[in-house]
């Protein structure tokens, strides 16, 4: 069955980074477009990211030039690698096929 596994979050102080895993398994990954999505307390899931089967990448607005996606399809693995981090990126952040999303992992900024 679809696995979609996240690591890779914590405590970071404000301007600080962080690079989140998703490793998939149960599909064929590198057929697929995946998406980073994060939920912060009290507030809907939103959209942050996205990479297609060829590479081409998305960002939100929220945070496009500080957040790249990117994806090793040897190893069925997405990331997500955070820099610049404000205390509105705390949130659970959930990697995502088009059907199945992970547990999430929670992304914690503060000083």
């Amino acid at each position: 069955q679809v696995q979609l596994v996240e690591s890779g979050g914590g405590l970071v102080q404000p301007g600080g980074s962080l690079r989140l895993s998703c490793a998939a398994s149960g599909f064929t990954f590198s057929n697929y477009a995946m998406k980073w999505v994060r939920q912060a307390p009290g507030k809907e899931l939103e959209w942050i990211s996205t990479i297609v089967s060829t590479g081409i990448t998305l960002y939100s607005d929220s945070v496009k030039g500080r957040f790249t996606i990117s994806r090793d399809n040897a190893k069925n693995t997405l990331y997500l690698q955070m820099n610049s981090l404000k205390p509105e990126d705390t949130a659970v952040y959930y990697c995502s096929n088009s059907w199945h999303r992970g547990q999430g992992t929670q992304v914690t900024v503060s000083s």
